[in-house]
């Protein structure tokens, strides 16, 4: 009988089956991983940089007409998960009745997390700026990164994560009261928070609110206040309404010191004169 041909691998080389290549081989394509996962399983993050979620009316009739289109992160923490980035996705699912949401599924440490949260957030402009400056002071204060790091990771000037950090000095009383007058320019809550004390960031909030005042001016009070300019410069009353690009009035005055009744005492006499003329 003539002997068939062999096929196969030779003696000498054997197939590799063994689990240590296959992990090997699993640990190289490994990648967060996309999910199903119950809403009872997961749980906000308390670290989460949002101080509040917003109306999530739209966002739920989104939910309720199409389903959750993107995935929000998570990470496995004792035996359960943990939200990284998402939870207003999360919170809108839940009051829309789901009872499972897409998740992308991380293994990070703590402060890969938190700046995972951070970047997202600020990707997706959700943060005011109070928001993004805890956010980042918490990386430093918690976690020790610096100034610069910050800046590669979110890609902004290293400069710029300084005075943002900055703002997180400004207590939350201050903050309440910045919203309160509508005093959130970044530029404006810099020139606060580079006051050594409560009282004097205060005065200068007021000072904002009630003479209307823009970024350069708000800067020559800010170094007024902190005693940095010696002599006193005329004294600046600016008043923009809002959503209205129509006008913009300012009145500066030959002393350093005005009082509100002396402003309305010069607003009514150019009032006057306005209407007398002919």
């Amino acid at each position: 009988m003539q002997k068939t041909k062999r096929s196969g691998l030779p003696d000498s080389i054997s197939m590799r089956h063994d689990g240590h290549f296959v992990d090997l081989i699993s640990s190289r394509s490994s990648g967060p991983r996309i999910r199903m996962i119950s809403l009872n399983k997961i749980d906000p993050n308390p670290q989460q940089a949002r101080s509040e979620l917003g109306n999530l009316d739209e966002l739920m009739a989104s939910i309720k007409a199409k389903g959750v289109l993107e995935p929000i992160l998570v990470r496995p923490k004792n035996d359960r998960y943990e939200i990284i980035a998402g939870e207003r996705r999360f919170v809108a699912a839940k009051n829309a009745g789901l009872t499972e949401i897409p998740c992308i599924e991380m293994n990070v440490k703590d402060n890969e997390a938190l700046e995972l949260a951070l970047i997202e957030n600020l990707q997706r402009k959700d943060l005011d700026v109070f928001e993004e400056a805890d956010g980042l002071n918490a990386l430093v204060d918690i976690y020790g990164y610096n100034h610069s790091q910050l800046a590669e990771k979110i890609g902004k000037a290293r400069s710029t994560v300084t005075e943002i950090v900055n703002i997180a000095r400004i207590p939350r009383k201050l903050r309440e009261l910045c919203k309160t007058y509508e005093v959130t320019s970044r530029s404006t809550l810099i020139e606060i928070a580079k006051l050594t004390n409560e009282e004097d960031m205060e005065r200068l909030v007021n000072e904002i609110a009630e003479r209307g005042l823009r970024r350069e001016d708000t800067r020559e009070l800010s170094k007024k206040i902190k005693g940095k300019i010696k002599k006193g410069k005329p004294y600046i009353f600016s008043y923009s309404p809002k959503n209205n690009d129509y006008y913009y009035l300012r009145i500066e005055f030959k002393k350093h010191s005005v009082s509100k009744e002396e402003i309305i005492r010069v607003l009514e006499e150019i009032i006057s004169k306005l209407k007398d003329k002919k």
